[in-house]
């Protein structure tokens, strides 16, 4: 990816400034990790059983552990060291939540935690091909993300997307590793195909048709699914979140009671309720009778 600055409506193509060292790319990643990633920090230079780990980050959303891993060049395997850093947290969850406790106000149970979200970040200037394509699985639990400096001081941070047709790490027949059986049956894809999986076709109608109005309300969002809703997110917030039932799915707006015209009172006030996702304003839906309404109140969070 190409930078330029816009300098009297003409373009100045900024160079790269590459980075020297991994340090420099650790510090400045964790210095900013919450504004990159949405992640909490826990620990730097993470040490267990003889194996040293460059961020230990914590994702509340997941309520899971992330590990990130720097690199400077492209001379390594992300998939071995993925796989084997994977193990490593599935294998001694204890020492990580002993680790979280130490270092956070508040303290985790083991109850607490969603493994099968655990996941590794593998973060550097680029990647070779192989390496995208031989982590291209969509429940191996490793994720590359690009960082670049150029001059001025500009950074950018570009996560490589796995593409939709990415197969199942249990669909290769080599997997033979017992590393890698051993993530494959800890750690859970949680996309769309997940929610809809034995749902009526009515349902996924419905679905289909508020997913879509919705990415048309904005070329920003992104469809971020989880393990108990999938949530329409624009720029790092969460703004719709919708669970999928048999007979009907559930829409919850994150915004804080009051704060939407809801005229029709339509949404339910759940902000002294347990629920899934964040905010006050919750509605089942079972047809798109009230679909340009809904879509309203959304506009106004945007």
């Amino acid at each position: 990816m190409q930078i330029y600055q816009s300098q009297n409506d003409l373009l100045l193509e900024l160079d790269e400034d590459p980075f020297k060292l991994e340090k420099e790319i650790q510090s400045l990643f964790e210095k900013n990790l919450e504004k990159f990633t949405d992640l909490k920090m826990i620990k730097s230079e993470f040490t267990i059983k003889n194996y040293r780990i460059d961020t230990l980050a914590f994702d509340a959303e997941s309520n899971a552990f992330v590990i990130i891993e720097y690199k400077r060049d492209r001379n390594y395997s992300v998939v071995d060291q993925g796989v084997s850093y994977l193990n490593l947290m599935l294998e001694y969850k204890a020492d990580f939540i002993i680790e979280y406790n130490e270092s956070q106000h508040h303290t985790l149970k083991r109850t607490d935690i969603d493994w099968s979200q655990s996941r590794i970040l593998f973060v550097s200037p680029s990647f070779t091909d192989f390496q995208k394509q031989s982590t291209n699985f969509k429940d191996l639990g490793i994720e590359l993300w690009e960082i670049k400096r150029y001059q001025k001081g500009i950074i950018s941070i570009h996560p490589l997307q796995k593409s939709k047709s990415a197969p199942s790490i249990k669909q290769v027949q080599k997997a033979e590793s017992h590393n890698i059986q051993n993530i494959s049956k800890q750690i859970q894809n949680y996309d769309e195909e997940y929610h809809l999986n034995n749902k009526s076709e009515e349902i996924k109608e419905l679905y289909e048709a508020f997913r879509n109005a919705i990415l048309n309300l904005s070329s920003n969002f992104e469809i971020n699914p989880k393990k108990l809703y999938i949530a329409f997110k624009k720029q790092k917030k969460n703004i719709v979140y919708i669970e999928i039932y048999q007979k009907l799915i559930r829409i919850t707006l994150n915004a804080k009671i009051t704060t939407l015209d809801d005229t029709k009172h339509l949404f339910r006030d759940v902000s002294n309720i347990g629920h899934w996702g964040v905010g006050d304003y919750q509605l089942d839906v079972s047809d798109t009778h009230h679909l340009e309404y809904i879509l309203s109140l959304i506009k106004e969070l945007l």
